[in-house]
């Protein structure tokens, strides 16, 4: 919906809402990670509930929140990435394709973290809603759930450089801020 000639309201509150307090609660996690469990556990769980409201929000929320709008081939991913380098990529109002398979790869590595993170917390506190399945079980499996929690939470700042340098390079290549739209909600209709 257009707010004016300059501008479309493009990303929604509640996207700028998760996507601000996402980034605040994974790395509140992240440099919490042994030194203050409560407030890690806490970070954690808020990671953990963010992600169910945007699987929900990428099936019913407005139209640039929905999967449907930028999901898209790997194919058409590829050749997007080879325009980019080649300084031909087109702007798209929403996600552009790498930026949708960005997303993607958040949502699934964020998501192998939490889970991970809350059988970890089963199994080495014996706490949370996995203690009961997971508090007895064998040390080389706890072992794992550690390893796998910290290379699912390492692999996810890997993924946050890479998104912040597919913004800045986006933001250069079209001349447009995307760090201001996803505070405003707002990207210019149509660039000069």
């Amino acid at each position: 919906m257009p707010t004016d000639n300059q501008g479309v309201r493009t990303w929604d509150l509640l996207i700028r809402l998760f996507h601000w307090t996402l980034v605040a609660a994974f790395f509140t996690a992240w440099f919490t990670e042994d030194d203050w469990m409560s407030l890690h556990v806490l970070a954690g769980y808020t990671v953990l509930g963010l992600l169910l409201f945007r699987f929900v929000w990428g099936l019913i929320g407005t139209r640039h929140a929905r999967f449907t709008d930028f999901v898209c081939s790997p194919a058409s991913t590829l050749a997007y990435l080879k325009d980019i380098i080649t300084f031909r990529a087109r702007r798209y109002l929403g996600h552009n394709p790498a930026g949708g398979a960005m997303v993607v790869a958040l949502l699934l590595s964020l998501s192998a973290t939490a889970v991970s993170g809350l059988a970890l917390y089963g199994y080495a506190e014996f706490s949370g809603p996995l203690a009961g399945l997971l508090g007895s079980t064998p040390g080389w499996l706890g072992d794992s759930l550690e390893d796998l929690h910290e290379f699912f939470s390492s692999f996810t700042v890997l993924l946050v450089l890479l998104h912040v340098a597919g913004v800045v390079i986006a933001s250069l290549q079209h001349g447009e801020n995307l760090v201001l739209s996803m505070f405003t909600g707002i990207k210019q209709k149509e660039l000069s």
